[in-house]
């Protein structure tokens, strides 16, 4: 089931293995539902409610759902994640565990994640008319090269989550570091 992990300050954290982390993203790609992300938790142990993950969502702390229609006549649509939402409740969690305020944790979210995202998107739109071009038209060279560019634009983004990855972490070294010497310094 769920793990627990020490935090900084001696809470215990739960937390879902990294092999099951793994598991879901590969078979939910596509993405969740609000009912799958809430049946994720409730299996490994971790508290999460509905009215918790809307709040989230309204404070921008997790993207909103995508409408997703189902095949056939009269399926309606359903609301879907991206998968990696799961990780990010996780990350709530733990930094809640550790005494951020929502303001904080907003702060850590906000930094870039919505710029990442706009700017994947745009890309991503892009990309799709220049290949929709392409094909319409039959150009074979130009669809190699969508193609390829796609992938530096993938490249591009996980270069980008990574260094605002990194930016993050050493902010709450610093942070940490702060409040070690704040702690010290009462003691």
């Amino acid at each position: 089931m769920a793990i627990q992990y020490p935090s900084e300050r001696g809470i215990l954290v739960k937390r879902i293995s990294e092999i099951n982390l793994d598991m879901i993203e590969s078979a939910q790609a596509e993405g969740l539902t609000s009912r799958q992300i809430l049946d994720i938790f409730e299996v490994h142990g971790i508290s999460l409610s509905e009215a918790t993950l809307r709040k989230y969502v309204q404070l921008g702390l997790l993207p909103r759902s995508v409408r997703v229609g189902s095949k056939g006549k009269h399926q309606g649509s359903k609301g879907m994640y991206p998968v990696r939402v799961v990780r990010q409740i996780l990350l709530i969690k733990q930094m809640m565990a550790q005494d951020y305020t929502i303001e904080q944790i907003q702060k850590e979210f906000l930094f870039l994640r919505g710029d990442l995202e706009q700017l994947e998107t745009t890309l991503g739109g892009i990309l799709n008319k220049l290949d929709d071009a392409a094909s319409e038209m039959k150009i074979l060279g130009i669809s190699r090269e969508v193609s390829a560019a796609r992938s530096v634009g993938r490249d591009l983004i996980v270069r980008l989550r990574t260094l605002e990855s990194r930016v993050l972490t050493e902010r709450r070294q610093a942070r940490m570091g702060t409040f070690g010497q704040e702690v010290g310094a009462v003691g």
